[in-house]
């Protein structure tokens, strides 16, 4: 069993900064990829940002690079900092990680930006 637990959400204010947080447990020592999506209310759930164990990173076009991912592999966790805060960013956000064929969700954690 992979456990993927997120934390770093909550209330942010617009044009600020929240760092989220994921760390991966359980029977696993290493990863491929690991990456964040998000829902917002009422829309379909979207690719964020990944990166894998070697620090290639992919970001949806819509980041612009305001969202860097990083990692640490020797603890299988990875982060997202969230710079710049828009209003649209208030989502759930959720880790994925990737290991061959098998991949595996957190339960999500909530960010909400507003004034």
């Amino acid at each position: 069993q992979v456990q993927l637990v997120e934390s770093g959400g909550g209330l942010g204010q617009p044009g600020g900064s929240l760092r989220l947080s994921c760390a991966a447990s359980g029977t696993i020592f290493d990863f491929d990829v690991m990456g964040w999506y998000r829902q917002a209310p009422g829309k379909q759930l979207e690719f964020v940002a990944r990166i894998t164990s070697g620090g290639s990173t992919t970001y949806a076009d819509y980041m612009k690079g305001r969202f860097p991912i990083s990692r640490d592999s020797a603890k299988n966790t990875v982060s997202l900092q969230m710079n710049r805060l828009k209003p649209e960013a208030t989502a759930v956000y959720y880790c994925k990680l990737l290991k061959g064929a098998l991949g595996f969700w957190g339960k999500g954690t909530l960010v909400t930006v507003s004034s």
